[in-house]
């Protein structure tokens, strides 16, 4: 059976390999190799969402005062306007008064960018933040 891996040398200052070392062990890697092949993977992955085309999958976290006047029906009808793109939602009471939701969406970039704009910008949302990531294909 041919392996597929390919091995390559890379030089590298003596001070930031031995941070890179550190942090590498603190995450649990067994290895530099692996390390270095998640840091490509995840550059890949931004370089890819530079391009406004393609599909893709995300996260879109949001923290709100559900006591906000009328921000929950806002929201779902928000939702509802993505549905197709919307896979699931987490809802979660923080305390007495916020509330912290977590989308998983998937679909084009430019409309998953959308989604995350119109609700982030719905008034009475606290933070919203779309974690970008990849339908894993080309990786």
């Amino acid at each position: 059976m041919e392996s597929n891996l390919q091995r390559f040398g890379v030089s590298i200052d003596f001070n930031l390999l031995e941070q890179f070392d550190r942090l590498i062990e603190a995450k649990g890697y067994t290895n530099r190799s692996e390390a270095i092949r998640d840091l490509i993977r995840d550059y890949l992955v931004a370089e890819d969402w530079r391009n406004e085309k393609g599909a893709a999958v995300g996260t879109i976290t949001l923290v709100y005062n559900h006591h906000h006047r009328e921000i929950e029906s806002k929201l779902t009808d928000l939702q509802h306007q993505y549905h197709r793109n919307i896979i699931s939602v987490l809802h979660v009471h923080l305390d007495a008064h916020n509330c912290l939701e977590v989308l998983v969406v998937k679909g084009e970039k430019a409309a998953i960018q959308t989604i995350a704009d119109r609700l982030g910008g719905a008034k009475g949302v606290k933070h919203c933040k779309l974690v970008t990531s990849t339908t894993g294909e080309n990786l």
